[in-house]
């Protein structure tokens, strides 16, 4: 099913890549972009996309097999802005998940790390300063010159 255009207001789609991925709190708390519903929208122009995962080994194994659509060409009129890892427990994470991110985020343009953030635990969507650079770069991406 074709994703509509976005709307007033809107300058990218979120694309969770799993369920679970932080897709409506992104959207809740980053002003600017659409849930994509976890699927490419629909080729006409040139979509800005923002993949979104959870710090998981599922959650980076969805993410690498995202770009890797992306990058073999099977999807068409994207433009793909980067990934979006959102923390999946507080504190640091595990070597092996911290070698995954480095290995997909040489997959796609950008990477954003999103660490724990309590309050959205407790349902507070306000733009916490671990999402303001996430928040200003897609800003600057997406204006037109």
């Amino acid at each position: 099913m074709a994703r509509p255009l976005l709307s007033e207001g809107q300058s990218w789609w979120w694309l969770g890549v799993h369920g679970g991925a932080g897709v409506s709190t992104l959207e809740q708390t980053v002003p600017g972009g659409r849930d994509a519903g976890r699927a490419w929208p629909a080729a006409s122009g040139n979509q800005p996309v923002v993949l979104v995962a959870r710090s998981t080994s599922y959650g980076l194994g969805a993410a690498q097999s995202a770009a890797q659509q992306w990058a073999s060409r099977m999807v068409t009129g994207i433009d793909l802005l980067g990934l979006v890892v959102m923390a999946d427990a507080p504190g640091r994470r595990p070597r092996i998940l911290r070698d995954r991110v480095q290995l997909v985020s040489g997959a796609v343009p950008r990477l954003w790390e999103i660490p724990w953030v309590e309050p959205w635990r407790l349902g507070e969507p306000h733009l916490p300063k671990e999402c303001v650079p996430l928040a200003r770069d897609l800003t600057r991406l997406t204006q037109p010159t």
